[in-house]
């Protein structure tokens, strides 16, 4: 490898000449290299397409949600937090995360009123709610409210309403985050 020394010339050159060469700024020194081989371009797939497509909307979230001064405080904490990451970019990621449901304890529920629903949710930024709802077996609507986080991980929804017959009954939980990410749980009684 050859070196230059003060050659006035290429000294602080840097972009690509014809497709022959390259010059750049490493270190403070020029560093010449040819111009690499273009990757022949494959076809996209349709789960290529719409990740790309999610990640466009996270990053249109992201904008508005870091142009919302309240909004762009609580992203900032959690950036302060990692080295190198900006609200930005916790806000991208938050997006792109739904949050978690891990267990629905129904042991404590029996059907009477304020007897309680153990939810653990998690998310990657934060959980926004925790929404119930309580079907009996035809489908009718026994009661729905929103859970009450408890303690980090941990959303209790007391029962509000008397409910005699369980057989058959459905529980369905939804989580959502601050974007507006939903999942959801259906359990049977």
């Amino acid at each position: 490898m050859a070196k230059q020394k003060g050659n006035v010339v290429i000294h602080g050159l840097s972009g690509k000449i014809g497709d022959l060469l390259i010059f750049r700024q490493v270190g403070g020194k020029t560093v010449v290299s040819k111009v690499p081989e273009q990757p022949k371009t494959k076809k996209v797939s349709d789960k290529q397409k719409a990740y790309r497509k999610r990640f466009q909307q996270a990053t249109l979230y992201a904008k508005i949600a870091v142009g919302t001064p309240d909004t762009k405080e609580l992203y900032d904490k959690k950036a302060n937090k990692r080295s190198g990451k900006t609200a930005y970019h916790v806000a991208i990621a938050d997006f792109l995360h739904a949050p978690d449901i891990h267990t629905v304890d129904l042991s404590q529920y029996t059907g009477a009123a304020g007897d309680e629903i153990r939810i653990e949710v998690s998310d990657d930024f934060a959980v926004k709610s925790v929404h119930v709802q309580i079907t009996n077996a035809d489908g009718s609507l026994v009661e729905e409210g929103d859970a009450v986080n408890s303690a980090g991980f941990l959303w209790i929804y007391a029962a509000t309403q008397n409910n005699e017959s369980l057989t058959g009954d459905r529980i369905l939980v939804t989580a959502s985050d601050l974007p507006g990410n939903i999942t959801t749980d259906e359990r049977s009684i």
